[in-house]
């Protein structure tokens, strides 16, 4: 028997990459409507616009040394200046991004997924040892201060590169490795709140009953419901790893010369703050101040749009209109 051509098509279910990018293009919206979401996300854009395209702009070596032009004021030939020992400023600045942004970004996605993935693990099996074992030993890490886990690194392993089973890890590889693994104890605290509470609630012991696996129920069941705070989250460390980053480098334990970075530049220009070379600290301070700012205003976006007490203000809003 043929098939009836008359009846209308069944429509295809958009797939879940469809899906996430509509839901992410709603999501930049609504966060584009709040006045400080959209002022931090144009700066993050800006930031990371620049910091990409640095090796296609027309920039000066930012390793050159102009002897003839040292310590010389923002002007036509360097807009931003020279430093003590005439490298353009400009150059120095930008290439400095490239470092601050990497670190940040790399050392928080490694927080997320080991913080998550513990405080899910934790909060599906609360009360158990494993939600011992593995809330004790969060809290045992996140008792010594980063700065502290720092020195005791650089101390024992130096800031030159070292090979870890065939693996070659520079200085920058570690600080990554480390501030990742630190940020790990408070975003699994966060977590491990959110989805001890998650579990208990009716629709998961549904889920048992219906025979979905623990690893069903936690990645596709509470995840989607917890994800929210913890995104926030991650992004105010990204602005807390910049600075973080930026004092590592100011003591000499971050990135390494020659390299430009936003603290090794502010340790070189110490000497001069109170002179009238200016500019040497001026600009790698506002690029970490405007950063960080940059993260900070688009978390509290992000904390206003996903609170679930204004949806159902604007929920509540939209019905009464309609009404």
């Amino acid at each position: 028997m043929m098939a009836d051509s008359s009846l209308p098509a069944v429509p295809e279910r958009p797939s879940a990459m469809t899906a996430t990018a509509r839901g992410a293009g709603r999501f930049v919206r609504a966060l584009m409507r709040e006045p400080t979401g959209a002022v931090g996300l144009v700066l993050i854009v800006v930031l990371l616009g620049v910091a990409l395209c640095a090796p296609l702009l027309p920039l000066k070596d930012p390793l050159k040394l102009y002897i003839d032009h040292r310590l010389q004021a923002p002007g036509a030939e360097f807009w931003l200046g020279t430093d003590q020992v005439g490298r353009d400023m400009l150059s120095r600045v930008i290439w400095g991004a490239r470092a601050s942004l990497a670190i940040g970004l790399a050392a928080v996605a490694i927080g997320v997924v080991l913080g998550t993935a513990i405080g899910l693990i934790a909060g599906y099996k609360a009360g158990t040892w494993t939600d011992e074992l593995l809330m004790k030993t969060m809290e045992v890490l996140a008792s010594i201060p980063l700065l502290i886990w720092a020195i005791a690194l650089v101390g024992i392993t130096g800031t030159d590169t070292i090979h870890v089973a065939g693996i070659a890890l520079s200085n920058e590889t570690k600080l990554v490795l480390l501030i990742g693994v630190l940020y790990a104890p408070g975003l699994a605290r966060l977590t491990y709140g959110l989805a001890r509470a998650e579990v208990q609630a009716e629709y998961v012991a549904a889920r048992r009953l219906q025979g979905a696996s623990a690893t069903r129920i936690v990645l596709s069941d509470v995840l989607p419901n917890i994800i929210s705070p913890v995104l926030v989250q991650a992004t105010l460390l990204l602005g807390v790893t910049i600075i973080v980053e930026a004092s590592l480098s100011f003591i000499g334990l971050g990135v390494q010369p020659p390299t430009p970075s936003w603290g090794a530049m502010l340790s070189d220009s110490r000497a001069l703050i109170f002179t009238d070379f200016w500019w040497v600290s001026i600009f790698p301070g506002a690029a970490v101040f405007a950063s960080v700012l940059a993260f900070n205003l688009v978390g509290d976006g992000m904390r206003t749009i996903l609170d679930p007490r204004r949806r159902r203000r604007v929920a509540d809003a939209t019905q009464g209109g309609a009404a």
